[in-house]
Order: C-alpha cells, then sequence, then structure tokens
C-alpha cells in the first residue's frame, strides 16, 4: 500500500510540473487562450480593411513613401511582410502603433489600437489575418514566433 501511495503521489507531481512546463506555466499570458476567428475577421473589417485592404492586398506602391513621406499600409496576405515577424511584434504595433514600436522619430499612419479594443480581441485580429496566409507563410511565422518567445 505504502508502495502505491509514493507511486501515486510521483505520477501526480510528474504530472503537475508536465503541466506546469507545457501549459500556463510556460511564460505566455494568454496559454489558454483559443482566438474567436469570427471577432478577429469583423474588428479587421472595421478597423483595418480601410487601409489594409478588404482582401489584406495593402495601399498601392506600399514600399514608396507617399507625398507625406509615409510609407502607405502594407498588405497581410503572402505578398507582404507581416508574416516575417514575430506574434509579440505584430500584437506591440497593433496595440501601440508603429511609430511607437519602431521609435527614433520614425512616423507612421498606422495608430495603436490599444485603446480601441482589449489584447485579446486585437489577437484574435491577428490570429484571423493568419488563417489567409497559405501554409508555407503560416509555417515560417510561427517559427519565427517560437523562436522569439525561446530567446525571452
Amino acid at each position: 500500500m505504502i508502495k502505491w501511495l509514493v507511486f501515486s503521489g510521483a505520477a501526480v507531481s510528474l504530472a503537475a510540473l508536465s503541466a506546469f512546463l507545457l501549459g500556463a506555466g510556460s511564460g505566455s499570458p494568454m496559454a489558454d487562450y483559443q482566438p474567436d476567428l469570427a471577432r478577429g475577421e469583423a474588428i479587421y473589417s472595421e478597423a483595418c480593411a480601410a487601409c489594409h485592404g478588404a482582401n489584406l492586398e495593402g495601399e498601392a506602391n506600399w514600399r514608396s513613401p507617399g507625398p507625406d513621406g509615409r510609407l502607405p499600409a502594407p498588405p497581410h496576405d503572402a505578398s507582404g511582410h507581416t508574416w516575417h515577424h514575430a506574434d509579440r511584434v505584430l500584437l506591440d504595433i497593433t496595440m501601440r502603433g508603429t511609430a511607437a514600436v519602431v521609435g527614433g522619430g520614425y512616423e507612421s499612419n498606422m495608430p495603436g489600437f490599444g485603446d480601441a479594443y482589449t489584447e485579446e480581441e486585437l489577437r484574435d485580429v491577428l490570429e484571423w489575418i493568419k488563417t489567409q496566409w497559405p501554409d508555407r507563410e503560416r509555417a515560417h511565422q510561427a517559427n519565427v514566433s517560437a523562436q522569439d518567445e525561446a530567446a525571452r
């Protein structure tokens, strides 16, 4: 009986440690987050599509500064560079705006939406955008995000 109790206690401890290391204890504040893709799509349509396009196509000539010296809104589809960035960076830009993230006097028309939407809502937008990418871009972006998290 004592051996069984010791074994059971060890098994429960190991299971708890595994759950801690793989789940909430991984350092991710959103470990239990489940995206609401419909909400993400709706918020994108409401707050992002006017600049980034209804089909994530971005503005014309997005790589060249406009008359105001600022870059037009880039596409969020596979033709753009959104999928080159880690989740943490994308969320930071979405929450605070490009100029706040880049710093150094950089000017951008991309505002931060952290006052208008919750972090979870903005994560929903980013997750919805990812569903629009081909597998190759999604895999690349997931790898970039994993490397970014591992480096933290």
